[in-house]
C-alpha cells in the first residue's frame, strides 16, 4: 500500500463513531484526528513535489543520472556485430550523459522477431531482415509511418549479398545462377514462404534475369528450374546451411556472404563465389514507438541506432561480414579488399519494392506457390 492510500484508510477509519456513549470526547478526537491528517498529507504532498523537481524546474538528479533499459530485438546473424557495437555505445553514453544503458537481447529469424514483437516481445528497437519485416510491425500499430525518414541511409544499416556455396574444390564447375538450373544440381535453399533470406535469394535468381535481358517469362522458367533441383526446403537459413554442411546433402548452398565470411573466421573453410549479378541484401534498424514511449527511452534509442551508422559501429558490421553502408569505411583498404563491387547489384525497389513483390511472390497462389505446384518431386 503506498503512503498515500495508507494515509486515506487512516482518515477514513477516522471517520467512524467509535462505540462509546461519550459523544462530546468523540467529536474532540475527531476533530484532532482530522486535523493531524490534514497536516500530513500537506507534507506528504509537499515531500512528492521536491522529489521531481530540482531547483531548475526540471527533472531530478537521480531521473537523470538512474540506469536505462533497452531491447533490442534482431535477427540471428547480426548477434556478433551487435555484440562489439553496443559496449562501445553504453561507455559513449556514461561519458556524455553519466547514465548506464544496459540491453536485453533477442537475436532469430527475422520473420519469427517480427511475430514475436507483435505478439507482445517490447523491443525499443528492430533491427530486421527485409523492410517488409518492419513494415508488419508498422501495420500493427507499433512504429509510426515515414520511420525510415528519421534515421540516414532511408533506415537500412547493414546489408550483404548473396553467395553461392559448393563442395570444397567445386566440383561441379558452379560460378553463376545460371549453372544453378542445370540437370543433376542439387541446390540447398530455404524456403521462401518461412524465410527472409531466402525471399532474397529468390529475388537473386529472378532479378539475375531481368538484369541480363530477359523478360518475366525467361525468369520464371529459370527460377522454376533452379526450384526444381531443391531436394528440400528447409524452414530458415540456419537449417539449410546444416543440411549442406552438417548432413551433405546437395551440390551448392545459397546464403548470405556474410554467414559465409563468419564461417570463415570461426575457422571453417567454405568455397564459395559471388555473382557479378546480384542482389543487394538490405537490413532496416527502426524504434518501435509505441514501446520507446511507454518505457520512456527515446532519448537513448534514438542515440543507439544514430551510433549504428557511425564509421566506428559500422567498421564492427564490415568485420562481422556486412557490407558498410558508410561510403569511408567501405574504401578503407581492409574493407575494399574483402568486399569487392558487384558489377551488376539491383535492389527490391528495382523489382516494385516490398509491397509488390511480397504479393506478386509470396503470397498464398502466388508466383511461388505456381512454381512449387509444377514440380514433380
Amino acid at each position: 500500500m503506498s503512503p498515500q492510500q495508507r494515509l486515506t484508510q487512516h482518515f477514513y477509519q477516522q471517520q467512524q463513531p467509535p462505540p462509546t456513549k461519550n459523544r462530546s470526547l468523540t467529536s474532540l478526537k475527531r476533530f484532532v484526528s482530522l486535523f493531524l491528517v490534514g497536516i500530513t498529507l500537506s507534507l506528504a504532498v509537499t515531500s512528492c513535489g521536491q522529489g521531481t523537481t530540482n531547483n531548475s524546474g526540471g527533472a531530478s538528479p537521480g531521473a537523470n543520472k538512474g540506469n536505462v533499459e533497452l531491447t533490442l530485438v534482431s535477427f540471428a546473424v547480426t548477434k556478433v556485430a551487435h555484440e562489439a557495437i553496443i559496449p562501445k555505445f553504453v561507455e559513449k553514453w556514461q561519458k556524455e550523459k553519466g547514465q548506464t544503458v544496459s540491453f536485453n537481447q533477442s537475436y532469430g529469424g527475422s520473420g519469427s522477431q517480427t511475430r514475436a514483437v507483435i505478439d507482445g516481445l517490447e523491443a525499443d528497437i528492430v533491427q530486421l531482415a527485409l523492410a517488409l519485416d518492419t513494415a508488419k510491425i508498422e501495420k500493427a500499430g507499433l512504429i509510426e509511418p515515414g520511420w525510415e525518414k528519421e534515421v540516414p541511409n532511408e533506415g537500412i544499416v547493414s546489408k550483404s549479398v548473396a553467395a553461392i556455396v559448393t563442395r570444397e574444390g567445386n566440383p561441379k564447375n558452379i560460378k553463376t545462377w545460371e549453372d544453378l538450373s542445370k540437370d543433376g544440381i542439387k541446390v540447398i535453399t530455404a524456403d521462401p514462404k518461412t524465410s527472409g533470406v531466402a525471399r532474397w535469394n529468390f529475388l537473386a535468381l529472378w532479378g539475375s534475369v531481368l538484369k541480363t535481358g530477359g523478360d518475366e517469362t525467361k525468369a520464371l522458367d529459370f527460377t522454376s528450374k533452379v526450384y526444381k533441383n531443391v531436394p528440400i526446403l528447409t524452414k530458415d537459413a540456419r537449417e539449410a546451411t546444416d543440411v549442406f554442411f552438417k548432413q551433405g546433402q546437395g551440390d551448392a548452398l545459397i546464403n548470405y556472404e556474410n554467414e559465409i565470411i563468419l564461417a570463415g573466421q570461426k575457422g571453417e573453410k567454405p568455397t564459395y563465389t559471388i555473382p557479378d549479378v546480384n542482389v543487394s541484401i538490405d537490413n532496416p534498424i527502426a524504434i518501435v514507438d509505441k514501446n520507446v514511449d511507454k518505457h520512456g527511452t527515446r532519448e537513448v534509442a534514438e542515440a543507439f541506432v544514430k551510433f549504428l551508422y557511425t564509421p566506428e559501429a559500422q567498421r564492427e558490421f564490415a568485420k562481422a561480414g556486412f557490407r558498410p553502408v558508410d561510403a569511408t569505411v567501405a574504401a578503407e583498404p581492409e574493407f575494399a579488399q574483402k568486399y569487392p563491387p558487384i558489377k551488376t547489384l539491383f535492389t527490391a525497389q528495382d523489382l516494385g519494392g516490398w509491397g509488390d513483390i511480397q504479393k506478386k511472390f509470396f503470397d498464398d497462389g502466388a508466383v511461388f506457390d505456381k512454381i512449387q505446384g509444377s514440380i514433380k518431386r
